[in-house]
């Protein structure tokens, strides 16, 4: 299966984006699907993730200002996010969770900056 991440860029402080996720050569929609970012110099985190049956989880440090979502019919995977923070900046990646992964292709870079 390979992801491909896009929708990243440069945005305000306080702006928002929305992040897709595309799968092709494989089918999503039974797997529990993530979206993870990796800021400069830090681990990967998780930082939502929705089940094939649509129930979502939030990390604190999106929580209330993220909205994950999917299109099985699509086999895509989407993360709203708003009111963006500096500290957002990071390259987001969306993936299965884990233990075990899909590859990871190249993510989508997301800064926020002024």
């Amino acid at each position: 299966v390979q992801l491909q991440a896009s929708g990243g860029g440069l945005v305000q402080p306080g702006g928002s984006l929305r992040l897709s996720c595309a799968a092709s050569g494989g089918i999503l929609s039974l797997l529990r699907m993530g979206w993870y970012r990796q800021a400069p110099g830090k681990q990967r985190e998780l930082v939502a993730d929705i089940s094939g049956g649509h129930a979502t989880h939030y990390a604190d440090s999106v929580k209330g200002r993220a909205t994950i979502s999917r299109d099985n019919a699509k086999n895509a995977v989407y993360l709203q996010m708003n009111r963006l923070k500096p500290e957002d900046t990071a390259v987001y990646y969306c993936n299965r969770v884990g233990p075990t992964f899909l590859d990871w292709g190249q993510g989508t870079l997301v800064t926020v900056s002024s």
